[in-house]
């Protein structure tokens, strides 16, 4: 799946759910979602681990979809035509 597949895939599960909260709430859960991927990290259970990434990255998408960003835009934006491939 690509990255932009996965971010419509998150905004037609969640974004009305997130709008409704709001960005900072939202990005209130993003956080906690991260505090989780580092106890993850810790204690370096793969399961978890695996579970607490995916988290993470819906969380992240699910902002992104609140501020109208397209996350794969920016970080090809930033990440491969900056470093020149």
């Amino acid at each position: 799946m690509e990255i932009k597949e996965a971010q419509e895939l998150i905004k037609k599960s969640f974004y009305e759910r997130d709008h409704a909260r709001g960005v900072f709430a939202t990005f209130t859960w993003f956080v906690e979602e991260v505090g989780e991927l580092a106890r993850a990290v810790l204690s370096m259970d793969s399961r978890n681990l695996r579970e607490e990434i995916a988290d993470v990255l819906a969380w992240l998408l699910s902002i992104a979809n609140l501020l109208n960003i397209d996350v794969e835009e920016v970080f090809v934006e930033k990440y491969a035509r900056a470093k020149g491939t």
